[in-house]
């Protein structure tokens, strides 16, 4: 209102406009996550999924109480309660039968298969019995089983003697490789040829492929001896020595050859002393002081000189 009684103009006072309201965006359906589409895709149930996890749970639980109770010792505990009464209610191992043993020493046997503390028959260790068998010389192979309720049965492979092994006045059988055949009297098993020198039982193997070269001389054969731990002498049934050189090869060739000389010959028996073909195209021949020589210059016609020496008295070490 002003003064002078005009009329009083009203002034009104307009706040800023209002801006106008956008209209609200349009927006496609929201795409699912990548887990609930591959869900979506998968072609199990529900139902199935959910007793596959119910199952998983369960066994990673079951996993999680083992560990510990193995760590507390409870399954210990539990497998030797369970073992103490297995052979209380009679499965505990009273008896073994043994087969195969006929050279081997029984009682050994038993022994060893009695060694473990354990009788029962569902902690008795079968595959350990057997490697303490193993381990005794005259076994090759094993076999142990349960026969229920309490025996145990061990079926054996005994190893064959093929030779008498000499060292150092000792006297043992020994196997084709040259394992040393324990518990057994030599002199009860007729026979068999007579090894000598240090480290001659470890040799049989080549000996066996040496007399190969002439198989018709085997049953003449009474014993051989490794010389120098290097080659080998011969001694046959009838006394004499064949002196072979060092080289496996070359002393098969030299066996050979002699076996042939003999069968035209008849070198063995007539009483000569030593032969010795260590040396290549020469074949030495030493009689004894009453051996007949004979026809012998027909060995000439080999490719070896045969060169006859006269007899000595000291002893042949065969070096």
């Amino acid at each position: 209102m002003t003064r002078g009684g005009g009329k009083a103009k009203q002034t009104v006072k307009r706040g800023k406009a209002a801006k106008p309201r956008s209209a609200p965006r349009r927006t496609g359906p929201r795409r699912p996550s990548l887990l609930a589409r591959g869900l979506a895709a998968q072609p199990f149930s529900p139902a199935v999924l959910r007793r596959v996890a119910v199952t998983v749970f369960v066994g990673v639980a079951l996993i999680i109480l083992y560990q510990i109770a193995s760590m507390t010792g409870v399954n210990a505990y539990l497998r030797a309660e369970a073992v103490d009464a297995v052979g209380r209610a009679g499965f505990a191992v009273k008896k073994v039968e043994v087969f195969g043993a006929n050279r081997i020493d029984r009682v050994r046997v038993y022994d060893i298969a009695l060694e473990q503390r354990d009788r029962s028959m569902l902690a008795f260790d079968l595959e350990e019995v057997r490697q303490d068998l193993l381990r005794y010389g005259w076994v090759a192979d094993a076999r142990v089983s349960r026969r229920l309720p309490d025996t145990l049965v061990i079926d054996l492979v005994e190893r064959t003697p093929v030779a008498i092994w000499q060292d150092r006045g000792r006297y043992t059988l020994i196997d084709s490789k040259g394992v040393i055949l324990p518990g057994v009297d030599p002199a009860s098993v007729t026979g068999l040829p007579v090894l000598a020198g240090q480290g001659a039982n470890e040799r049989m193997a080549d000996l066996d492929r040496l007399l190969d070269a002439a198989p018709a001389l085997r049953p003449q054969l009474a014993g051989a001896s490794w010389i120098g731990n290097r080659r080998w002498d011969l001694r046959f049934k009838t006394g004499e020595v064949l002196a072979l050189p060092e080289d496996a090869k070359r002393a098969a060739d030299a066996y050979a050859e002699f076996a042939r000389l003999d069968g035209v010959n008849r070198l063995l028996g007539r009483g000569i002393r030593r032969f010795d073909m260590r040396i290549a195209g020469r074949f030495v021949l030493r009689p004894g002081r009453d051996g007949d020589l004979g026809d012998l210059n027909l060995i000439s016609a080999s490719d070896r000189t045969t060169r006859v020496e006269q007899p000595r008295t000291d002893n042949e070490n065969g070096g």
